[in-house]
């Protein structure tokens, strides 16, 4: 009894004196994003040009199919770099910007969230701070444009997978014109931010955010990407080989301590990040198991509650078939979604 009441008066002791160590304070909790079900639009605004990797212009059918389908988003990547100036003030060419307000109008009508980012503005990873004020400069005519426009469906990504120079050391530096940018005109609109890397789920666990309640984080899985890019020849010089098979018993593994990873992120931070890409290449890897590869994703990730935006709708990696006018057999299934005929 002495001894129990010697403890409790130093536990009070340490108390009052501030010595005693406090737990630490649980993160403030950011609703996530309803991106749900998701796909790209991808080699579509992105290439030089509209549809010039073997693709096609997109049309208004286009999203009331995603739609009928059962898709709850569009990610829209769009090339901004080649269509403006390289110099002070970088105006957009106005019949560029007025097609991606075609295409964002038409996917909104389709009653689709959107998101809207820059995909492969080339020189913000060579260059990343030299860049900066030119992307922000980009940003802000795009604010504009969008000025208005409802902030529950409309979601915005300021630059696809940094990678090379562009990384976390200078991200948030490089990212600020064109997040002050959006701000202005758009205060508390959705904002996402992917990490270094070619955000890769790693890039989380480093991954630097200003302090905004409406910054929303994301991840591209490619894993692994023996697999999913095998025989891609953009990949070069380093192709991985053809042949390799899925899912193999380190894959299931990897995948277990991936989703690990997530549910860690979303505990210390508090925010939900989603997955802004997956997806395998169709050239040397059977419909089958494409299918098979987004089912078992889905259902490993599934605990977490992110959204998953699948690349991509209709060329390279596709889930509907032009040539065949139909959705490629299994995969809308393997996203959770009823087949169609």
């Amino acid at each position: 009894m002495i001894r129990s009441l010697t403890v409790g008066l130093s536990v009070l002791s340490l108390a009052a004196s501030g010595v005693m160590a406090q737990s630490p304070a649980a993160p403030q909790i950011t609703p996530a994003l309803p991106v749900g079900t998701c796909i790209n639009l991808g080699n579509t605004l992105e290439p030089e040009q509209e549809g010039s990797w073997g693709g096609a212009p997109v049309a208004a059918e286009d999203f009331a199919r995603i739609k009928a389908a059962g898709f709850e988003t569009v990610r829209i990547p769009v090339r901004w770099h080649n269509k403006t100036t390289n110099k002070a003030p970088w105006p957009v060419d106005k019949a560029w910007m007025d097609r991606v307000q075609t295409v964002v109008d038409q996917a909104l009508a389709a009653d689709l969230n959107v998101i809207l980012n820059s995909h492969h503005f080339d020189p913000i990873h060579d260059q990343p701070l030299a860049v900066a004020e030119w992307h922000g400069a980009v940003w802000k005519q795009i604010a504009e444009r969008f000025r208005g426009y409802p902030e529950k469906t409309l979601w915005f990504e300021l630059e696809n997978e940094p990678h090379k120079n562009f990384n976390h050391t200078n991200l948030l530096e490089t990212l600020t014109p064109a997040l002050e940018a959006v701000r202005a005109t758009h205060p508390t609109r959705a904002v996402i931010i992917g990490g270094e890397n070619w955000s890769g789920i790693d890039s989380l666990a480093t991954l630097p955010l200003p302090d905004d309640a409406n910054i929303h984080p994301t991840f591209h899985y490619y894993d692994p990407f023996l697999y999913t890019h095998q025989g891609a020849s953009w990949t070069a010089p380093d192709v991985p080989p053809v042949g390799r098979k899925f899912p193999t018993e380190e894959d299931r593994e990897k995948l277990k301590q991936d989703v690990a990873k997530i549910q860690a992120y979303i505990a210390r931070t508090g925010k939900t990040p989603f997955m802004g890409e997956v997806g395998a290449y169709d050239k040397h890897i059977p419909t089958a198991d494409r299918a098979t590869y987004h089912r078992m994703l889905r259902e490993a990730f599934a605990p977490t509650g992110i959204g998953m935006c699948n690349w991509a709708y209709a060329n390279t990696f596709p889930f509907w078939d032009r040539e065949a006018g139909r959705w490629l057999p299994g995969m809308l299934a393997a996203v959770g979604l009823p087949e169609q005929d």
